[in-house]
């Protein structure tokens, strides 16, 4: 990063500081509250996410209703297929993944996410995990990052570019194999220590500086 780009990004997070430590606090407390049906509709936002960002995933949600608790996949698939340009594959991915969690942990997910000591172990298990569909190193962060736990970056096509705009990164492709994605949120995590603010922080603040918004 030059210095310009340095004093641009802190005179940013100057102004959307309140905000987006806000928004990290509300995770947290998203899952302190959340039970398990929660948590799974915090997971199938973030499957539902992948290819068209967050508006259109709360729009589907909210339209799939009581039937993503227990709805079959033709029944997912008639309440976004109006809304959703990948409505096939993420109905069969949400209703896969349902049956798995249910079958494997009897749905206990809250105590799922909870039982990993080890940060990297809790992301492998949801972005390896062959039961769970559709998610990916990128998805599996921000489905963690949602629910309030730390260090996960979001590397999606926005902050990718921003990471390369500011000489963070070299010209990155997408999507990331395991090793690049964990070599890039490294980077990242360097980053916005030299700037003096928390990669959950950072990662925000390049979402805010691309879309000018802070996501959900």
């Amino acid at each position: 990063m030059t210095e310009k780009q340095k004093r641009e990004l802190l005179e940013l997070y100057g102004l959307r500081k309140e905000e987006i430590r806000k928004r990290l606090s509300e995770f947290k407390e998203t899952f302190q509250k959340a039970d398990d049906l929660q948590v799974f509709h915090e997971l199938s936002f973030c499957i539902l996410s992948s290819g068209v960002g967050p508006k259109i995933a709360d729009r589907c949600i909210r339209a799939m209703g009581e039937k993503l608790a227990k709805g079959e996949e033709d029944e997912l698939l008639g309440r976004i297929e109006a809304i959703h340009k990948y409505a096939e594959n993420s109905s069969r991915y949400i209703v896969f993944t349902r049956e798995y969690l249910k079958k494997e942990h009897g749905f206990l997910l809250k105590s799922l996410v909870s039982s990993f000591e080890d940060r990297v172990e809790r992301r492998d298990f949801f972005a390896k995990n062959p039961g769970i569909k559709g998610l990916g190193y990128m998805q599996a962060s921000h489905f963690l990052r949602n629910l309030g736990f730390s260090g996960y970056a979001i590397l999606d096509r926005n902050n990718l570019v921003s990471l390369s705009e500011l000489g963070i990164t070299g010209e990155m492709k997408y999507p990331l194999s395991k090793r690049r994605y964990i070599e890039t949120e490294n980077l990242m995590a360097d980053a916005a220590r030299e700037l003096g603010m928390s990669l959950d922080e950072f990662d925000l603040l390049l979402w805010s500086r691309k879309r000018k918004y802070i996501p959900r």
